[in-house]
């Protein structure tokens, strides 16, 4: 249990890792590839190393070198693992290799925790069925353990659901390029998260995979395509980026993400303009972007595309004037905890009214006191509530290890905020 003291914050500078959204993808395009990728700047992170050891059960050699992995491209020829792969508690892991798996001679098991194994993945396995890819949950529950049994991979035409998570598309496309007959994809219901989408044909482009599609319904990645071997790097992560901007606003101080641009491709960068929204101001500023607090007042927000974010949000929010509603984020019931439930149960603790519902989050703001915070071992519960003790006496995060999911160094860059 990690006590977080009060502390007020003047100005501040930090940095942090590369993109957890980012490195998944890139390791899985540079696997793919005609040759050796260098990935720089990678998130050494547990669900990022559970992609890595996936795609290294497949077959693939990676190398970690300093600051960077080395990839030996497979040009999309996999093997069958001889055992099945345990991918832990990452939803994107057991979802984008579930598709990678249809490129392996055999048949390849996928599983995980408890809580990974009550996550469902469902309209994925239906959506490689119509490609001929034979996808079955070994508890007919929809949900992990799962068996793919891959090989020729014609392709064709699929429909998917991305109405709980844009990772089953992301997924599809990812393999797209090794389909004989070229693949094409619709997207029936959804889909949430669509940033995350625009990141997952930003990597294959990166690497020279063209993608056709009509806004984010239909999708054509033709076939004979190859991911091109090359040096890549990854940038910042905004999501660990955002507690730090909290921080910020929470306690009026300034605080500057190093080496993040408005230009990112990634989701959660709208989140700077919810924090204005808010009652902060934000600027560029020393090679990155600055959150200056001010007086904090409520926002009305849908929050589909970004619902990472939710817990960040939902902390500022209970310091600032009024009633907060975060809308359209029923899909945040599969992450690794109910977040909307841990976020509500949480800031109750607190002294402050939440309530989440079906698919929103009611916050109202006032004075939150402290309290002992569980994490569900949900490594966003923990960052987003230890921001609070910024402001607040007798703040401890239970099971502050969780953090080592997506931010192994949180704690390390987090105490920085002292020295200031």
């Amino acid at each position: 249990m990690k006590e977080i003291k009060p502390h007020r914050i003047g100005s501040v500078q930090v940095s942090v890792p590369g993109s957890k959204s980012y490195t998944h993808r890139m390791l899985i395009a540079s696997a793919l590839s005609d040759g050796i990728c260098t990935v720089e700047n990678p998130l050494l992170s547990e669900d990022t190393l559970l992609t890595r050891d996936g795609l290294h059960a497949m077959g693939v050699e990676i190398r970690a070198e300093g600051k960077s992995f080395t990839v030996s491209g497979s040009g999309g020829k996999l093997s069958a693992p001889g055992k099945a792969v345990f991918l832990g508690n990452s939803g994107t892991s057991m979802r984008l290799l579930a598709a990678v798996a249809a490129l392996c001679n055999g048949e390849v098991t996928l599983t995980g925790t408890e809580r990974m194994c009550r996550r469902p993945i469902g309209e994925l396995l239906n959506a490689l069925e119509k490609l001929s890819v034979s996808g079955v949950s070994a508890n007919g529950d929809g949900c992990p353990p799962i068996r793919i049994s891959g090989g020729d991979f014609k392709g064709g035409r699929t429909e998917i659901d991305c109405s709980l998570s844009s990772q089953y598309l992301s997924g599809l496309l990812l393999i797209g390029p090794f389909a004989e007959e070229g693949l094409e994809i619709e997207v029936t219901r959804g889909p949430v998260s669509r940033p995350y989408i625009d990141m997952t044909v930003d990597v294959m482009a990166r690497l020279g995979v063209e993608v056709e599609r009509e806004g984010y319904q239909y999708f054509r990645v033709p076939g004979g395509q190859v991911y091109r071997a090359g040096q890549y790097s990854v940038e910042p992560d905004i999501s660990n980026a955002s507690y730090f901007w909290a921080a910020g606003a929470i306690t009026r101080g300034a605080v500057t993400v190093q080496g993040v641009s408005r230009n990112s491709r990634q989701g959660d960068l709208r989140l700077l303009e919810l924090f204005e929204e808010m009652g902060c101001s934000v600027s560029d500023a020393d090679g990155g972007i600055c959150v200056t607090g001010g007086p904090l007042k409520a926002i009305d927000a849908d929050m589909g595309d970004m619902p990472d974010m939710v817990p960040t949000i939902g902390v500022v929010a209970a310091f600032a004037e009024g009633t907060t509603v975060i809308r359209n984020v029923a899909h945040l019931r599969a992450k690794e905890s109910d977040r909307l439930a841990a976020v509500a149960t949480e800031l109750s603790k607190m002294g402050i009214e939440a309530e989440a519902g079906d698919a929103e989050l009611v916050i109202r703001g006032g004075a939150p006191e402290g309290a002992h915070i569980d994490t569900y071992n949900d490594h966003r519960i923990a960052m987003s509530f230890a921001v609070a003790g910024l402001r607040v006496p007798d703040v401890f995060i239970r099971g502050e290890g969780c953090v080592g999911k997506s931010f192994p160094d949180f704690w390390k860059v987090f105490e920085g905020l002292y020295r200031v």
